[in-house]
């Protein structure tokens, strides 16, 4: 099946529409830019190794399954978010919507799929898929992430969407055909 460019303006408009109504909030209420900046610093990458290491140093039951599960799964979730973001080279808000300034800089050109979203997901899926219902809390944190992106402007909300889908995704294929631990 072809996508269209009509259905993909369609798209579009409401990714733009919905974008400036959660600007036009934001802007109301300049305590979300500060939270959405915490909460999207929160993963920036840094956390996705140091909560394993630690699991591993305190030698966390199901620690290594979980360091097992993880490494492969960001491995190939960091592949297919870059070559997603460079096949499709969609522009950031900023850079195409007209008068549209985003709260922050974001580290690349291209928005979609968005990374913090998908890295965020696939951790979540992560630890539900380990450790059960107790990670289930982590989604909403996840869900957080993909928020303050478009709160902060660098990102539409299709681009979390899609960004959610891949690092559930990459998640679940690493745990379904990954290393024979999970026997």
């Amino acid at each position: 099946m072809i996508l269209k460019p009509a259905f993909l303006d369609r798209v579009h408009h409401w990714d733009e529409s919905l974008l400036l109504r959660v600007s036009a909030t934001v802007l109301r209420r300049s305590v979300l830019v500060t939270a959405a900046q915490w909460q999207s610093r929160t993963a920036d990458g840094w956390g996705y190794l140091l909560v394993p290491a630690m699991l591993i140093c305190f030698d966390y039951p199901a620690a290594n399954q979980f360091v097992a599960l993880l490494l492969p799964a960001l491995g190939a979730e960091r592949l297919v978010y870059w070559l997603t973001k460079n096949s499709f080279r969609r522009r950031r808000p900023a850079n195409i919507v007209p008068d549209y300034r985003s709260h922050i800089t974001p580290a690349d050109e291209f928005s979609f799929p968005s990374g913090h979203t998908s890295a965020a997901f696939l951790f979540a899926t992560a630890v539900v898929l380990v450790f059960g219902s107790l990670g289930l809390g982590l989604y909403i944190w996840a869900a957080l992430v993909a928020l303050s992106r478009v709160v902060l402007g660098v990102h539409f909300p299709t681009d979390t969407l899609m960004g959610a889908l891949i690092g559930s995704s990459m998640a679940l294929l690493a745990f379904e055909f990954g290393l024979p631990l999970w026997s």
